[in-house]
């Protein structure tokens, strides 16, 4: 006699072509998972927030562990380990991957083998290619699973830094207009690298084998390498920033992005969502994977700011009083008890209020529970009004610095 768990899913109808070669655990919830979902050999589920709606494959090239994680319809985990992480339609994963909390991919974004993923955000088609480990970043662009943000094999996000902190999550396109599904492409070279914090605009290619270390804002660029400064090396001192400016800012414009995505989620996502149980389940653990983002990032850019008293200290023991990068550490220190409190209160109703209305006004008019061709039957005045509604939420969140 199978376990009880395994005997209740297969009553269900849920697809165990072994039984004897599955682990459910005692507190998952086999109501929470769909008929027709077919678990390969090697499988284990655990988790009472664990959810998997009709359609989905799990371990169809090795072994996969989920452990409360959402899927929603038709996600393909073909092997690997998966934590605390959201899927929503059409997502994948191929063998090897390693996907941790705060880590959300919307429909149809995807990724090859040995992919490590720990919160990051990829808006719906983005696509990775093979032994890549991008954590700490959000990615956009594309119209479609053709036309889409690409990530080449063997990349690799570079989120900590010589001082030892990882106030460095890198954007790849934005929220505000990549919510709207008609930004062209982003193409990161295979064997190349992002050194975080980075800003990079749509249509922005990084070539194969670079290790890009910039903000590059602007869209359709091609980018190409800096020449390093020659000269004999620097000397380090651990505990001594230099510049931040440019990685508060950073920090502030992708808390923003995430924050207006949390409010796209409320008035956009949730109504079509809702009469689904399986994607009201990706809802809220969207929801959830969001408030765990932002509360990784405020934890991050605290860590920095509580490091200033310090490198400010040493500063001045190297005569460097009056270079303006001490300025910049001290109006960290000051500013950040109030940029904190804001950072962890809800979006002002108000802000983008007129936006949003006219927006959601014409989105009214669309009927469609599919989320992508809701999007994509848009109007042009209601893509401008959305656009300029997210943005709000994201200006005035950098305007704290």
């Amino acid at each position: 006699m199978y376990a009880k768990q395994i005997q209740a899913l297969l009553e269900r109808g849920v697809v165990i072509p072994r039984p004897e070669a599955v682990e459910i655990a005692p507190d998952v919830r086999p109501e929470r998972i769909a008929p027709g979902v077919k678990l390969h050999t090697g499988c284990k589920l655990l988790g009472t927030a664990s959810s998997i709606g009709p359609g989905c494959v799990l371990g169809a090239e090795a072994p996969v562990t989920v452990d409360n994680c959402q899927l929603g319809h038709g996600v393909e985990l073909k092997g690997g380990y998966f934590s605390g992480a959201t899927f929503l339609d059409g997502a994948n994963m191929g063998s090897g991957a390693h996907i941790r909390p705060g880590t959300l991919l919307e429909e149809e974004a995807n990724g090859a083998h040995t992919v490590g993923l720990k919160q990051t955000l990829l808006l719906p088609f983005v696509t990775l290619g093979s032994l890549i480990n991008f954590c700490d970043a959000l990615m956009a662009g594309g119209t479609d699973r053709k036309n889409h943000s690409e990530i080449g094999s063997s990349y690799i996000h570079f989120n900590y830094t010589p001082q030892q902190d990882k106030a460095t999550a890198s954007m790849l396109g934005d929220v505000p207009r990549g919510v709207m599904l008609d930004q062209p492409p982003i193409f990161l070279g295979g064997q190349g690298g992002l050194v975080g914090p980075c800003h990079i605009g749509f249509g922005c290619v990084v070539p194969a084998g670079l290790i890009w270390r910039e903000d590059a804002p602007g869209d359709g660029l091609l980018l190409q390498s800096t020449p390093h400064p020659s000269g004999a090396s620097k000397p380090f001192m651990a505990g001594v920033f230099r510049k931040i400016a440019r990685i508060v800012r950073n920090n502030l414009q992708y808390l923003g992005n995430l924050r207006a995505l949390h409010q796209w989620y409320t008035y956009v996502r949730q109504p079509l969502m809702g009469e689904d149980v399986w994607r009201m389940a990706c809802y809220e653990g969207a929801q959830s994977q969001l408030r765990t983002m932002m509360d990784e990032r405020i934890k991050r850019l605290k860590e920095l700011a509580d490091r200033m008293p310090r490198s400010i200290d040493l500063g001045r023991q190297c005569g460097d009083v009056a270079t303006p990068w001490l300025a910049e550490q001290e109006k960290l220190r000051h500013t950040w008890p109030m940029m904190e409190a804001v950072l962890k209160q809800a979006v002002p109703e108000s802000l983008g209020a007129s936006e949003r209305k006219a927006f959601l006004l014409d989105r009214g008019t669309i009927n469609t529970d599919s989320y992508i061709e809701t999007v994509r039957a848009l109007s042009p005045a209601a893509r401008k009004a959305g656009t300029a509604w997210l943005q709000k939420i994201v200006q005035a969140t950098i305007n704290l610095w």
